[in-house]
């Protein structure tokens, strides 16, 4: 059950398949508001069968861009670029982002040596992604220096990252995690919760080597990552907090049209 004036993308492709006299059933295994793309996934989607359904041909970004478009008309803000890659091609992969567009760019890597380092879960707080992102979005556009050096930190990180998933070096991949973790919540007061640093804490007890929320935070889901012999441990922990912990696998295979 939904209501539709919390899921305003549900709302508007729901109204559009109505109006033309077609059901539209969606499944969703994860909260709403849970920060993990949810909306895109589904948006990539339907987006997908509208097309087949009226014998519309698009290539892969053309089809991301009418889902972007979308998305940003349903939620009134602007949106990101990101989260709409994994719906749409799975795997795991890096985006390169400079003057001449965006690349994506898969990376070779067993998705069960991350699995086993994962622990997802939902912090029992939904949170507005449209809200969070747009004021950080502005702080940056009007020059905001402190939110400038942020977004380099992470930016860097990002590139740290990178560079320890290839070589397979797992401590460096949790070392990452923490420090992007770290410039994100300085990003805005509301990004980390009192219900996300207990858990976190709770985690890192438990033996967890880092952890962050999924998305622009204040709610929603996190990400606990340890080495996989405390993997057990650090799910108990969670679920002992109040987490609602989540079963998920690592997508190889993208967007199928049955």
């Amino acid at each position: 059950l939904w209501d539709r004036r919390e899921l305003r993308l549900l709302s508007l492709l729901a109204h559009f398949f109505e109006a033309r006299g077609i059901t539209l059933t969606t499944a969703c295994k994860s909260p709403a508001g849970a920060g993990i793309a949810g909306s895109s996934a589904l948006n990539v989607a339907v987006c997908a069968a509208l097309a087949r359904w009226s014998n519309t041909h698009y290539e892969p970004e053309a089809l991301l861009r009418v889902a972007m478009n979308i998305e940003a008309h349903a939620i009134g803000v602007p949106t990101g670029l990101q989260d709409y890659r994994p719906a749409l091609y799975g795997g795991i992969a890096t985006l390169e982002l400079d003057a001449s567009g965006v690349r994506r760019v898969p990376l070779e890597v067993d998705p069960s040596d991350l699995e086993r380092r994962l622990v997802l879960c939902y912090t029992g707080q939904p949170r507005d992604s449209g809200t969070n992102n747009w004021d950080i979005m502005k702080a940056h556009i009007d020059g905001d220096r402190h939110v400038f050096d942020c977004f380099e930190r992470i930016r860097d990180t990002a590139v740290a990252m990178r560079g320890a998933i290839a070589r397979g070096d797992w401590n460096g991949v949790g070392q990452a995690i923490g420090e992007e973790w770290e410039n994100r919540k300085r990003l805005a007061p509301g990004v980390s919760t009192p219900t996300i640093d207990a858990l976190i804490a709770r985690a890192m007890r438990a033996g967890a080597s880092a952890a962050k929320v999924c998305g622009a935070g204040g709610g929603g889901c996190l990400f606990c990552y340890g080495p996989p012999d405390r993997r057990d441990a650090i799910c108990e922990a969670l679920a002992s907090g109040g987490a609602r912990l989540l079963d998920y696998r690592i997508d190889q295979h993208g967007l199928e049209l049955g």
